[in-house]
């Protein structure tokens, strides 16, 4: 296997969605992740999907499965789910039978979401949803993290032409590795990579947001965060550490029975992360030291050289006499010393800004 690591020089391009652009220098894209928060219900689907629209995201995310499409009605303990999980004894095929949206719903949901503004994609989880998915047109696919090793899944997903955004949860670089490389070898122009942690929810200390870095070096694409903590501080801090996208669930009501619930933001709590995302943007500004437009008025408040003891015509400038106060009216303050013992050449109030042309001799010391 070739792997997918590029020169350090080589830029990394954004790539385009629905007529976006996605990636460094864009504005971050945020995703709406409707997963099972949907009740079983489709008005509560649309509702959803609005409330998504009016808490400032860009994108809605669907998920295209059924029970047998996905796993096996088996009561086996493989198919069961262990201790400790959120869903904890349920089997798999159970879990799914109620977590999956029927698939008829998907064009209306997607017409709404066009019609708000949204882009509207989803998660294929065999070849019969990506041929689904393809005939509506959406404008991307998503490798949810499970399915980041059906390398057969991600090839037939690339072969669509579309734009690939990949989940890593659970995966080792090698697998990255081979997932990338199944979808370039099969077509894929626009690929995303999304940084994630496959835990319900994600405790914190297991994300390492560092590696959004290493990411992006690697495979020269953009790189985001499919956050499953809860709260938004670590969908903040992402973008902070170069996220260009970041994919979070999203419920109107936590109360709302769902199997996704428990880590998915509530509507009011989503606007608040968007919020957020959009100032952090705004305060990485650019690679750069130097004054800002709204800094000049402060600049005249900086230190400089003042007389702060009346000296008379003829009398040396000392410490005593001449201290470094602000504001920032007389000399730079890298004088000081240059000036000690230097004449007043004419009387000099306490307060008066110090300027080469009080002192006798009148000139700056050559350095």
């Amino acid at each position: 296997m070739t792997s997918p690591s590029h020169d350090v020089a080589e830029a990394t391009r954004p790539i385009v969605i629905g007529g976006r652009e996605v990636g460094p220098g864009r504005p971050v894209y945020v995703i709406a992740e409707l997963s099972a928060n949907h009740r079983q219900s489709q008005e509560h689907a649309l509702e959803l999907v609005r409330a998504a629209a009016a808490a400032g995201a860009d994108a809605v995310k669907l998920q295209t499965y059924t029970p047998d499409t996905i796993t096996l009605d088996s009561d086996a303990p493989p198919f069961r789910h262990g201790e400790g999980s959120l869903w904890s004894g349920q089997t798999l095929h159970d879990l799914y039978r109620e977590a999956y949206m029927p698939w008829e719903w998907q064009p209306g949901i997607i017409e709404l979401a066009n019609e708000l503004g949204l882009h509207c994609f989803s998660s294929p989880f065999d070849p019969t949803a990506v041929e689904f998915l393809d005939k509506l047109d959406v404008p991307a696919l998503k490798i949810a993290s499970f399915e980041l090793v059906d390398l057969p899944l991600i090839r037939a997903a690339a072969a669509t032409g579309r734009p690939l955004i990949i989940s890593t949860g659970m995966a080792t670089l090698e697998e990255v590795d081979e997932s990338v490389d199944a979808a370039r070898g099969a077509g894929a122009g626009d690929i995303a990579i999304l940084k994630c942690t496959s835990a319900y929810p994600a405790p914190p200390d297991q994300l390492h947001l560092r590696a959004i870095g290493l990411l992006e070096r690697r495979y020269r694409v953009p790189i985001g965060l499919s956050d499953h903590t809860r709260g938004i501080v670590a969908a903040v801090a992402a973008v902070a550490m170069g996220a260009t996208i970041v994919e979070k669930h999203f419920t109107i009501s936590r109360a709302d029975p769902s199997p996704d619930s428990a880590f998915s933001l509530e509507s009011d709590e989503f606007a608040a992360m968007v919020q957020g995302i959009r100032t952090a943007e705004a305060a990485l500004g650019e690679e750069r030291v130097a004054p800002t437009a709204d800094e000049t008025e402060s600049r005249r408040f900086r230190r400089s050289l003042f007389v702060v003891a009346d000296v008379g015509a003829g009398e040396p400038l000392t410490h005593e006499n001449v201290r470094s106060v602000r504001p920032a009216a007389g000399l730079h303050t890298r004088y000081l010393e240059a000036v000690m013992g230097r004449r007043a050449s004419r009387d000099l109030p306490r307060g008066t800004p110090l300027a080469w042309d009080v002192m006798e001799g009148g000139e700056e010391p050559v350095p």
